[in-house]
């Protein structure tokens, strides 16, 4: 059969990207799908990681600026949110100069903008035009999931994809759920000014997260004036600004808001491909395809990268499965993908950043491991730049690193070393002879490490010490 391209990718997303890219290098005639130039670069570029980063900068300026009163600097007025807006969108638009439909078909690459509709397991029409391929990725991410409740279909609440063109800072600004999303736009919004009440329809607050380390975030996002409600299901929007919620106690109580975000989780953006025509099964709910260990459909030669597969919604995650993919679609011999030395950063002050397996994880395993942790509080560069409220914990596996996490200041970057012997499998030893810049924040790593060799000083130990000398 002849195909008018080699390989199609439908999204261009962080995983559609990178694949079109390296298929692209090889000499591969290649088919890039998005439903228009706008959103190429995907959720991450245009609603996601970089706004919200902006976002959190820009909130991070207006707190120091406050903190630094105590010096003596006088600081007036409001946040004017407009502008905060244009210059969130003009950080997007320096990525957008080498993320769009022109650079792309500059680099040689055939571009379609339009929705993508399978007509069979090798050909896809975008605006009634054919196309087909001897491989095809399906790369189209998720959106966030809509809110079913009473009335909310008379208010005009926001999502990720319209908080970041918000104009006027609103005095009273709700958030339906306690994940990633919603606590970082929170604490920025705190900070800019707003009242940030959110609402949880469990205790669950970052689920994903280790308790210990969660419960400190939690702590200095109420000390900032977010407030919470746990277990509180939402029961009807009676206006446009006014939501009814049920406490735990059984009891209704009105709220009043001026903008209201919904972060409940998200789906998976397969709906309008008319996956049937090409044979690729879906889960029982119809909500997600089945998509094996190989990043292969129940068509194997359809993949898929990305959110869509059902592994970590990160960006960086497409970029974990880009190796797997290309192994997979050029070599005879497979590979599966794992998610063992995985990582990610809840990026708020301060950030949690966790990496590797849990607890759970080792315990179902049967993997013996040790558990070591340590508070920043006496840590010298936290006191002094005023960052104590942290904790950093690793987990211990036959003197290597095989999983941790930790809250703090920069936590993000100062796990990486951590993460970095991980990956590597090195044992914990060569961080403890390490000779790090005092005080560099990243010397509670070697705190952190020196308390592992501290407790091998047992009695008798001791004992051989001083007999040596």
């Amino acid at each position: 059969m002849a195909y008018t391209h080699d390989i199609i990718i439908i999204g261009a997303g962080s995983g559609g990207l990178n694949i079109a890219g390296f298929a692209n290098q090889i000499g591969l005639k290649v088919l890039l799908i998005d439903k228009s130039d706008k959103s190429i670069g995907g959720d991450c570029l245009n609603y996601g990681c970089i706004p919200s980063k902006a976002l959190i900068h820009v909130a991070e300026l207006a707190k120091k600026a406050q903190e630094a009163s105590q010096f003596g600097l006088k600081v007036s007025g409001t946040i004017n949110l407009a502008r905060v807006s244009e210059y969130v969108d003009s950080k997007k638009d320096v990525i957008k100069e080498h993320e769009n439909a022109s650079y792309f078909r500059k680099k040689g690459m055939d571009v379609a903008l339009g929705s993508a509709i399978f007509i069979d397991s090798h050909t896809v029409s975008v605006s009634n035009k054919k196309y087909s391929a001897k491989k095809i990725v399906i790369a189209t991410g998720s959106r966030p999931r809509k809110i079913l409740t009473k009335g909310s279909d008379n208010i005009a609440y926001h999502t990720n994809e319209t908080i970041f063109s918000l104009k006027k800072l609103p005095s009273t600004f709700v958030i339906l759920g306690a994940g990633p999303i919603a606590i970082e736009i929170g604490q920025a919004f705190q900070r800019l000014g707003s009242q940030v009440i959110v609402i949880q329809y469990n205790d669950d607050f970052l689920a994903k997260e280790d308790t210990q380390v969660s419960k400190i975030l939690l702590e200095q996002l109420q000390n900032e004036g977010v407030k919470f409600y746990f277990s509180t299901k939402v029961h009807e929007f009676t206006n446009k600004n006014t939501v009814v919620v049920e406490t735990p106690d059984g009891k209704k109580k009105s709220i009043i808001f001026d903008e209201i975000l919904v972060a409940y989780g998200r789906e998976h953006n397969i709906d309008s491909l008319n996956l049937n025509n090409a044979g690729v099964r879906l889960s029982d709910n119809k909500q997600k395809m089945i998509v094996n260990d190989y990043l292969q459909t129940s068509v194997k030669h359809i993949y898929a990268i990305g959110d869509v597969t059902g592994g970590p919604m990160f960006t960086h995650a497409a970029e974990a499965q880009i190796s797997v993919l290309i192994q997979n679609m050029f070599f005879p011999f497979k590979k599966k993908i794992s998610y063992d030395l995985f990582s990610w950063v809840t990026y708020t002050d301060p950030q949690i950043a966790t990496f590797g397996l849990n607890e759970k994880q080792l315990t179902q395993r049967n993997v013996p491991f040790d558990t070591y942790s340590i508070p920043f509080t006496d840590d010298d560069r936290a006191i002094v730049d005023e960052s104590t409220k942290g904790l950093s914990k690793v987990y211990i596996s036959n003197k290597r690193i095989v999983g941790g996490t930790m809250v703090g200041k920069n936590a993000g970057e100062l796990v990486q070393e951590l993460l970095l012997s991980m990956s590597a499998k090195r044992p914990v030893s060569e961080l403890f002879t390490k000779i790090y810049p005092y005080p560099t924040a990243t010397r509670i790593n070697k705190r952190l490490i020196s308390s592992i060799y501290a407790k091998k000083l047992t009695p008798g130990v001791k004992k051989l010490f001083r007999w040596f000398y």
